[in-house]
């Protein structure tokens, strides 16, 4: 037996003997019935005292992986502990019944799954990743009291099953708050509480949209909605997104359509859906019998002008199903938002989300209900609106003032802006590699958490810079870093041209 023990690890010499033998036995060294040496005979050969042989061996015998046979000896056990915990599949014969026929196998289903995280995070000098709060700004204090408050009178509420449709404290709460900010009348019982936007989409993907349902996507779109629609089946119509958002002209002439949206500062690209084209969108919808998806992720953050209705709030034929999250203004790990049905849905919604799950969890509900109530989610939203505005105009004096004139849309709005690229500079996606290596996140639009459809134009133009999470020192570094790294490209390039000349 191969074993090495050193009393410099930080397990026990007893430890690491019954680890060892344990490992001897599971991967086959040590067969079942073989007889292993005696305690004195195994001390000496490992120069450890026979006391922690007799220990390590003892233990094998509790857990099950060796017996004793008295006046004979030990040996492994005939039946190993964890091999109970596991199914043995022979590839070669499972796929075949007792007959000899062959038994039907399950094919694997290919998901694509959306990019949640920049994997370079821990390592950039800056990383202008979209749509991540500022973890600084969290209203840590306050949370930390009234999650005091509620748990002192939680009674039975975090040991007893709730409404799946969500706490109805917080559900009157989102109401009130969107009636005012969105233009949104409606009732608690049209809202359902979610796990954020995904959330929402995945309960309106089981409600609505059996295989071969036309998606209806803006191009480019969020990889989320995309990527799910693809995995239920759906067949994929993208439109091409302009300067005034989707071009509703191109709106398929088919029924009972799922047409996903973000109008109001649409993902990637940041324009905003014109008032005639939210319109026609809403009859269009109407007339085929389709439903409208609203994605309203980050419309709590409009620096430019009054607030613009919600497209839910334009909703007088009640086709329109708004989704909402907690996860820009307060953060992802939360995982609360709220979808808001139109009245003909609400009982199938209930019904679909029971089957999903059984609610989400109790007291963050709660604790979210006292601070909207309480007036001071206002006051978290108006400050750090300021922050993030603040933020923005960093962002972009950085780039003109490293750039010149730049060219910037969805700057009214959001928690990113997107940098329409000058022809004299390389393209999105080689911009993006050239800023990693010198420590910098920026984004190409296939690579910040969206998707290239194929009916657009020019999207490795647009460079997505994600800004809320970064102070104005941070996005000055980052920024200078970049056109730094450009102009060490540039110099390399016409240094290899001189070279070839």
């Amino acid at each position: 037996m191969l074993i090495r023990l050193s009393a410099g690890e930080g397990l026990s010499l007893q430890c690491q003997l019954f680890e060892q033998l344990r490992g001897l036995i599971l991967d086959g060294t040590l067969k079942c019935g073989e007889r292993l040496p005696a305690s004195r005979v195994l001390s000496e050969m490992l120069h450890i005292s026979r006391n922690t042989v007799t220990l390590a061996y003892a233990r094998l015998v509790d857990e099950g992986y060796v017996e004793m046979r008295e006046s004979v000896g030990t040996f492994v056990s005939a039946q190993i502990p964890d091999a109970s915990l596991l199914t043995k599949v022979n590839s070669r014969t499972s796929a075949r019944t007792a007959g000899g026929e062959e038994r039907p196998q399950l094919a694997p289903h290919t998901v694509r799954a959306q990019t949640l995280l920049n994997p370079h995070r821990r390592r950039l000098i800056a990383d202008f990743w979209v749509g991540r709060p500022d973890a600084r700004s969290f209203p840590t204090k306050m949370w930390i009291k009234l999650i005091h408050n509620r748990l002192l009178s939680a009674g039975a509420a975090l040991t007893e099953y709730k409404d799946p449709a969500g706490f109805g404290e917080l559900r009157q709460a989102i109401v009130d708050h969107l009636r005012p900010a969105r233009g949104i009348k409606a009732t608690a019982e049209q809202v359902i509480i979610v796990g954020g936007c995904q959330d929402g989409l995945n309960l309106v993907g089981r409600m609505l949209m059996p295989p071969t349902t036309t998606a209806v996507l803006e191009d480019p779109c969020y990889q989320g909605a995309a990527f799910l629609f693809e995995s239920l089946g759906a067949r994929i119509h993208p439109i091409a997104v302009d300067a005034k958002g989707m071009i509703t002209a191109r709106l398929p002439d088919q029924r009972r359509c799922i047409a996903y949206v973000t109008p109001s500062h649409q993902y990637p690209l940041g324009v905003t859906l014109s008032l005639d084209r939210r319109l026609e969108l809403i009859r269009w919808a109407a007339a085929t019998d389709s439903y409208i998806l609203e994605d309203d992720y980050d419309s709590d953050f409009r620096f430019n002008g009054p607030p613009i209705a919600a497209l839910k709030g334009l909703d007088g034929l009640d086709r329109v199903i708004y989704l909402g999250t907690f996860s820009k203004c307060l953060g992802a790990g939360l995982r609360l938002g709220h979808a808001l049905l139109p009245r003909g849905l609400v009982e199938l919604a209930r019904a679909t989300k029971t089957l999903m799950n059984n609610g989400q969890p109790w007291l963050e509900q709660a604790v979210l209900a006292d601070f909207m109530r309480s007036g001071a989610y206002q006051r978290h939203l108006r400050k750090i609106r300021q922050l993030y505005l603040s933020r923005r105009n960093a962002l972009i004096k950085a780039l003109e003032r490293h750039f010149g004139a730049v060219e910037i849309l969805g700057g009214e709005a959001g928690m990113h802006v997107v940098w329409r690229l000058p022809d004299h500079l390389p393209c999105a996606t080689e911009l993006e590699a050239i800023a990693l290596a010198a420590g910098v996140g920026v984004y190409a639009v296939g690579s910040g958490g969206a998707v290239v459809l194929g009916t657009g134009s020019n999207n490795d133009r647009h460079l997505v810079l994600g800004f809320s999470s970064l102070t104005e020192r941070e996005i000055e570094a980052g920024i200078t870093r970049l056109a730094a790294a450009l102009r060490g490209e540039a110099r390399s390039l016409a240094v290899a041209a001189e070279a070839v000349g």
